[in-house]
């Protein structure tokens, strides 16, 4: 199977994850802004994986407007992860210099801060060679949206002009929501998912981006 596009996921597939205490840090910074002093659980529930329902929950308890508290939160996730790309504890993958040499339209979907995405392409001077590129707005509707919910990779291939793509992911929901957008998909089984058991059959599992040149 050939295909005429790629969409990739970002953050454990073209660029390595954030640190985990950086973005913990930023989620306690969120709730300090508005005179929180957060548990444990309150920090679990807006730190990573995040529901809107847990998201609510989390607020009620404080008495915190849940798009102010998320709008703050977000912000500091923006701005910690333009610090660690700048501090060069963010980098690109090796193996991402592949984007360079598919000559098919690309683009990415992630569920990281648009702000966040525009920045690292930028840094790394690879917006040319995207088309189109998607990640959250700083707003709880857009919680609603991440994947698995495939709005974002639908929205990316209808800019990148056919169906016949695959989208690249590290993560069970980024194979979700390909499937459920109608495209097929590649699981990259980097190191950090080396112990991963997946619930979903993927299209095709790779250790690196390498393989994508025979894709197109």
């Amino acid at each position: 199977m050939t295909y005429d596009a790629v969409v990739f996921d970002n953050d454990g597939v073209l660029t390595e994850i954030t640190d985990w205490d950086v973005l913990r840090g930023a989620a306690r910074d969120a709730f300090s802004h508005f005179d929180v002093d957060p548990s444990d659980d309150d920090l679990s529930a807006v730190a990573s994986r995040v529901t809107v329902d847990g998201l609510e929950a989390t607020c009620a308890r404080h008495g915190l407007d849940p798009a102010d508290f998320w709008h703050r939160r977000d912000t500091n996730y923006t701005t910690v992860q333009q610090r660690e790309v700048r501090e060069g504890r963010k980098p690109m993958y090796e193996d991402a210099d592949v984007v360079r040499d598919l000559d098919v339209p690309l683009g990415i979907v992630s569920s990281n801060q648009h702000a966040t995405i525009e920045y690292i392409l930028d840094h790394y001077d690879l917006r040319e060679e995207f088309v189109t590129y998607y990640g959250r707005q700083p707003t709880v509707e857009d919680v609603r949206r991440k994947k698995p919910d495939p709005h974002f990779v639908e929205r990316a291939l209808a800019d990148v002009g056919t169906e016949n793509a695959v989208y690249v992911g590290d993560s069970e929901t980024d194979v979700e929501a390909a499937h459920a957008a109608g495209v097929d998909s590649v699981f990259l089984r980097r190191e950090h998912r080396s112990d991963l058991t997946l619930s979903v059959d993927p299209t095709y599992e790779f250790e690196t981006l390498h393989p994508l040149t025979d894709l197109v």
